[in-house]
């Protein structure tokens, strides 16, 4: 159902998957070797990092099940754990307008969600939207 590639980041980290995104941008924080990343979700930040002009950093992208365990409040079935999310930021624009845009783009399927400071993105089948604002 999902085209996630597997790279590797020793290898392929410099990899430039899209015009705006290397493999080294979905790297998970751990420093593991392997990086999933499905290409629908690259095709959805390539398309935001369009539409703003502006860059789009990753925060979190890939997340190995030991990493993602270890984060609080993390979910056990976290689509950053198979290469399906990333946690983004957009230079220059607040997380409100990042959300409202990728909403749109999404439509009746993937996982948006915004938090004080950045924007979760998904590709999931199903339609997801939450706000963690406090």
């Amino acid at each position: 159902m999902y085209d996630v590639k597997v790279y590797s980041l020793s290898a392929e980290g410099a990899k430039q998957i899209t015009p705006h995104f290397k493999v080294r941008e979905f790297a998970c924080s751990d420093g593991s070797d392997v990086v999933f990343v499905a290409t629908s979700l690259v095709d959805i930040l390539e398309a935001i990092r369009v539409h703003f002009g502006r860059p789009v950093t990753i925060t979190s992208g890939y997340r190995t099940v030991s990493y993602n365990a270890g984060l609080k409040n993390s979910s056990k079935k976290s689509q950053h754990c198979n290469g399906l999310a990333a946690d983004i930021k957009v230079e220059g624009h607040t997380p409100k307008e990042v959300y409202d845009y990728t909403c749109s783009l999404l439509g009746d399927h993937g996982g948006v969600g915004i938090y004080n400071t950045f924007v979760h993105v998904d590709v999931r089948a199903v339609k997801s939207r939450f706000d963690y604002r406090t």
